[in-house]
């Protein structure tokens, strides 16, 4: 990577699970945080002065009855996502499935007045934030063909460590997503990025890597 700023990648999680950080500093985790309230989060990210944060959420709730373009466009490629809701769906829901995504409304909330929500074709200035998806990055390095959610612990860990990223402190999968979000923030900031959506429903950001790039272990599709 070409930026040596620092970034981070925030990986949602509903109230058991909590929120997981990892603050990356060219290849290098920094920090990284776990079950953390949103608040200490951004403190940890102007400690360190990161300038682009990833967040596996939704940054936007569903507006009327269509979709968000962006998980549109995402599934017109055959990459899948939860169906966000509208927010009073969301609040009407007995089951607590929507929980994460409230608590990605939560961070969102703490961090945008700081780390303004990016807007396609805008200039980013010091600082960002964004929405991305693991599943989407896996998709942009190895292939939707390859990409799988069964093989997802070490598909994601395979990703990192080509990116030179130690993984020996990432201890679970939300750790490892928190990691390829920050490594995304990277790519944005190096202008490698696609965005999926629009402003009203919101932009998906996913890394654009080199086709050599994307060799990450020809092992990986025959695991």
């Amino acid at each position: 990577m070409r930026s040596q700023r620092a970034v981070a990648g925030i990986d949602i999680g509903g109230e058991r699970k909590g929120n997981h950080l990892v603050i990356l500093r060219g290849t290098q985790i920094v920090c990284n945080l776990r079950k953390e309230a949103p608040e200490h989060m951004l403190e940890k990210c102007f400690e360190f002065e990161v300038a682009a944060v990833g967040i596996d959420a939704p940054c936007r709730w569903r507006i009327g009855e269509g979709g968000r373009k962006a998980e549109k466009s995402l599934a017109q490629q055959r990459i899948f996502s939860f169906a966000t809701p509208t927010r009073e769906m969301a609040m009407s829901s007995k089951s607590g499935f929507y929980g994460w995504m409230f608590n990605g409304e939560r961070v969102y909330d703490a961090f945008a007045p700081h780390f303004p929500l990016f807007k396609n074709g805008e200039e980013i200035g010091d600082r960002v934030c964004f929405e991305t998806f693991p599943h989407a990055i896996t998709c942009a390095y190895l292939g939707k063909e390859v990409a799988s959610a069964k093989k997802k612990g070490t598909q994601r860990r395979e990703i990192l460590k080509h990116e030179g990223v130690e993984t020996t402190s990432l201890r679970s999968i939300d750790d490892v997503d928190a990691a390829l979000c920050a490594l995304t923030a990277n790519y944005l900031l190096d202008g490698r990025v696609e965005a999926y959506g629009d402003e009203l429903g919101g932009f998906i950001v996913v890394p654009t890597p080199a086709v050599h790039d994307r060799r990450v272990s020809s092992d990986l599709s025959h695991d």
